[in-house]
């Protein structure tokens, strides 16, 4: 007996000793939510009809080159709006291979008579939905990556409302709402495209009417916007780059921003500008060209993107590239700056809130139960200990909500310690001697407390899966609070009991 109790101080020492450890100091190891630390909340919607759109007009194109490979006669493919298209003066003759090619290529589309030759060819509502759902997943997994390259903590990042094309993201701590605004806005397109030969299309707005007319001006008008010819298909893009960061043009001392590529992209890349030598390569940038350099020779496997950078906007730019372009365009609809003056407020009151409970709670138990609720209060302030450390363990995040989970746990721990010593009351009311008592009521309410708090966990699973943010957050603490409830109610305060009563060979009577 003696032996064991050693055993369980020991270990129970060394669990203190490693949750002080974890937790100290607590202002590093914590994690604090938005709520307490102040931060930026961001509600925006995911345009994903762009990415609809995006599909259907590659689906023209390459549906289009397919019917030229196969030497199926038709007119042309026009796109009638979003996942709808119109094949003119099909072949009829050669239905059944066209059928046969979408049902290979593109099961997701329908093919049916339009009547005069003509044939639609429309996107299924079913798998609308699935490429709208992909991609509010794929804006979600690049703001993500985004986020991270900005160096924020604990990031809520997550679908918001009912709509299914909300995201939510809140960055604890950050406060430049300008900054991560545009950084996790930008679609970050790039591409690099063959400019087509002929006049330089900044020396002109039109080229062709340049030519064609007289007395036109052959220089841009001060605001005026050029364009450049470029082939309809890039050579390389975004999802080509291995990696991007911003650096400096000694030539020119500006900043600008140097990027790699992976193997296949490289050798992409080395034969396109290796065929293309003394010809400008447009580098465009979110349907904008950035530059125009002309290839002098081979490229292999690493570039640079020049212009009017300031060496902020070549960092950025460098970020958003290396984390990867958005499917889709984003609309801010909401946008919330909680300050870190208003989080300390916060803490301040969850702080003394939370104090003040536990200091009615552990008053009430020490009075009513007398020294056997020293027991108690011990049991309490190691299942604080406990929380804390498991949430500085795991990084969990502490949000305002999550304060109000650890003033339910001290309720709940001080639930289980009276059900406790009630029964260990009624034991002895029977005529038990304390020990026979404090063993049988143990025993005896082992299941009942663990059956309350299992039940307790499942609800905070509940919340945890199909909460958001805060909600999230008062389930985290809940559950890790839970776990130690059943620990330190029914090891440690048993222990307590043990400890003292193992000195004694005659208890007459219990302080209870």
């Amino acid at each position: 007996m003696a032996r064991s109790l050693r055993l369980k101080g020991v270990l129970l020492l060394l669990l203190v000793a490693g949750l002080v450890y974890v937790i100290n100091p607590p202002r590093d190891r914590i994690v604090l939510g938005l709520d307490l630390q102040g931060g930026i909340h961001l509600v925006m919607r995911v345009h994903t009809e762009d990415a609809v759109r995006v599909l259907t007009d590659e689906t023209a194109e390459q549906f289009a080159e397919r019917l030229d490979n196969e030497e199926i006669d038709f007119a042309d493919v026009e796109t009638e709006g979003l996942g709808q298209l119109t094949i003119l003066n099909l072949d009829d003759s050669r239905l059944r291979e066209v059928r046969d090619i979408v049902a290979f290529s593109w099961p997701g589309w329908d093919l049916r008579s339009a009547g005069g030759g003509d044939w639609s060819f429309s996107l299924r509502p079913s798998e609308e939905i699935v490429v709208r759902e992909q991609t509010v997943s794929q804006a979600m997994e690049t703001i993500r990556r985004r986020v991270d390259e900005l160096g924020v903590a604990e990031p809520v990042i997550t679908t918001h409302g009912n709509t299914g094309d909300q995201i939510l993201v809140q960055l604890p701590g950050y406060e430049d709402v300008a900054r991560a605004k545009e950084i996790i806005q930008a679609t970050a397109q790039l591409e690099l495209r063959l400019v087509q030969a002929g006049p330089a299309i900044d020396q002109a707005v039109l080229p062709p009417l340049s030519s064609a007319l007289e007395n036109i001006p052959t220089e841009l008008p001060t605001g005026a916007i050029g364009y450049y010819q470029v082939n309809r298909v890039a050579a390389i893009t975004g999802r080509d780059l291995r990696n991007a960061r911003q650096a400096i043009d000694f030539q020119t001392n500006t900043p600008n921003v140097e990027f790699s590529l992976h193997a296949e992209g490289a050798s992409r890349f080395r034969e396109f500008t290796g065929a293309n030598v003394g010809r400008q390569m447009a580098i465009v940038l979110d349907d904008l060209v950035v530059s125009a350099p002309v290839i002098q020779s081979p490229i292999y496997d690493q570039g640079q993107i020049t212009g009017n950078f300031t060496v902020d906007e070549a960092v950025d730019l460098a970020l958003v590239l290396r984390a990867g372009a958005l499917p889709a365009s984003l609309e801010y609809q909401e946008e919330r700056t909680v300050g870190p003056s208003l989080g300390a407020d916060s803490i301040r009151s969850g702080v003394t809130a939370s104090l003040v409970g536990l200091a009615g709670v552990l008053l009430f138990i020490l009075f009513y139960y007398r020294l056997s609720g020293v027991n108690a209060v011990t049991a309490l302030v190691l299942n604080l200990l406990i929380l804390l450390g498991a949430m500085a363990y795991f990084a969990a995040t502490l949000t305002l909500p999550g304060i109000a989970g650890v003033i339910l746990t001290i309720g709940m721990g001080v639930d289980a310690n009276v059900l406790i010593f009630e029964r260990i009351k009624e034991e002895m009311r029977t005529g038990k001697p304390p020990r026979t008592a404090i063993s049988v009521g143990f025993s005896r309410v082992f299941w009942t407390i663990v059956d309350a708090n299992m039940t307790s966990l499942v609800a905070a699973a509940i919340l945890f899966q199909f909460g958001t943010g805060p909600v999230q957050g008062f389930a985290v603490t809940l559950s890790i609070g839970l776990i130690s409830n059943v620990f330190t109610a029914m090891f440690v305060s048993r222990y307590i009991f043990d400890l003292v009563l193992s000195g004694r060979r005659q208890v007459p009577a219990l302080s209870i």
